[in-house]
């Protein structure tokens, strides 16, 4: 690098200098943000910074109670050989202790269960870990059934971590194992008539409830869940037994039979 290349690329990361005209320009500034701010809602002026030649930043307290810790920013500059000093820009930016929104989020990442409505539409991404191709394993030997269990004739179906996701947010839900109603329950969904098994690998660890009058009726439940709708929870008898009925006469009168009395 010759000499004029580095005294130039020195120059360049030199700080510029203060300006003094647009330093002294402190009334000039706070006339800006005043009349971009309300008037009583500009502070105390913070400072300067010098930006480039001829080119200062003024910082002025905010007063307002909505924007605690931010500052009003008025830039002003000048021009060459000038002593009029105008204003460039006014902005409002926050400091180190300003109360910010919150970082945005995509929808998609917004998303929560119970969102969906009827009508609504949630496209599913072409790289979706969760899925993979569902003509991974063609074999003409194979039935019906078995080519629609393992997702022939779907363009994707549930890849291995979309298994493992869903499985495990079944399994810590309240149609697991630790659910107060599980606990509580006297045996398992495995060991009930109203139980149905699920296709694929997942019928290692889940079924359906088929019991119109349990909690999770056609829901996914695991297999050591439970509740008090077990088909052999109770054992009701066929016929209710009861005594002869009781008759109270106190207070009353017995009255002979053709006996009318006056």
């Amino acid at each position: 690098m010759s000499p004029l290349s580095r005294s130039s690329s020195a120059r360049r990361t030199r700080p510029p200098a203060v300006d003094p005209a647009c330093a002294a320009a402190v009334d000039i500034a706070r006339a800006a943000a005043e009349e971009t701010a309300r008037p009583g809602k500009v502070g105390d002026h913070l400072g300067l910074r010098a930006e480039a030649d001829r080119v200062v930043t003024h910082a002025f307290a905010c007063l307002d109670p909505a924007y605690q810790g931010w500052h009003w920013a008025v830039t002003v500059a000048r021009a060459s050989r000038s002593k009029v000093v105008t204003v460039d820009e006014c902005v409002l930016l926050p400091g180190d202790g300003a109360l910010l929104a919150p970082e945005w989020v995509p929808w998609l990442e917004r998303l929560r269960p119970g969102d969906l409505g009827p009508g609504d539409l949630l496209p599913t991404a072409p790289d979706d870990v969760r899925l993979a191709p569902g003509f991974a394993a063609v074999d003409d030997e194979l039935d019906r059934q078995e080519q629609y269990e393992l997702g022939l004739g779907r363009v994707r179906v549930l890849s291995r971590e979309g298994r493992d996701e869903a499985a495990a947010r079944w399994y810590e839900g309240p149609a697991g194992p630790h659910a107060s109603i599980a606990t509580a329950a006297p045996a398992q969904c495995s060991t009930c008539g109203f139980y149905t098994l699920m296709a694929g690998e997942l019928r290692q660890m889940f079924g359906v409830c088929a019991n119109e009058y349990a909690p999770d009726d056609g829901r996914v439940v695991s297999a050591d869940h439970g509740c008090g709708a077990h088909s052999e929870a109770v054992s009701v008898p066929l016929a209710s037994e009861h005594g002869p009925p009781v008759i109270d006469e106190l207070g009353y009168e017995i009255v002979a039979p053709g006996d009318t009395g006056d």
